[in-house]
């Protein structure tokens, strides 16, 4: 083997070996933090049991049996997100998106629908605070003409 071919060989080793441990830290990453959203989800759940009993104590047997039914749903999602592995609910997730297709497009819409309302949200806060900067009557001396305001940040 030439040199020019060892080198190429030894740089792929490396790169596999790199993108090997950002694959694991990853799934650490997944696992911690499933495991913490399971263990608030599990909490969500004792809390409306205890909304289902008090519900119950005050004879509303209906939305008791409401509340004890979700409740049950959400712990059986916290007791998944506790108990899985990143391995199996990245697999997990992967059969739900061969599935329902059309449900991962839907929630994808609807993450960039809100994403886009939040950075809406956030620009016009800046685009404000960009506004009281630019307008410093302190800059001007007495009888000076001032700027009138424009329209956006882009106009001259």
């Amino acid at each position: 083997m030439d040199t020019q071919t060892m080198d190429t060989q030894a740089a792929q080793d490396k790169m596999k070996e790199g993108a090997q441990q950002v694959q694991s830290r990853a799934r650490e990453q997944i696992d911690q933090r499933s495991t913490q959203a399971g263990e608030q989800v599990s909490a969500t759940a004792q809390a409306l049991r205890r909304t289902s009993d008090h519900l119950r104590e005050e004879g509303q047997d209906g939305q008791a049996n409401a509340a004890d039914r979700v409740a049950h749903h959400v712990d059986r999602v916290g007791s998944y997100l506790t108990e899985s592995d990143a391995d199996r609910i990245l697999a997990d997730a992967e059969d739900f998106g061969r599935r329902k297709p059309w449900a991962v497009i839907g929630i994808g819409m609807a993450l960039g629908f809100a994403a886009s309302r939040f950075l809406k949200a956030s620009s016009r806060k800046r685009y404000e605070g960009y506004q009281a900067t630019r307008y410093q009557p302190e800059r001007y001396e007495a009888g000076a003409e001032l700027p009138v305001a424009s329209g956006g940040p882009y106009e001259s």
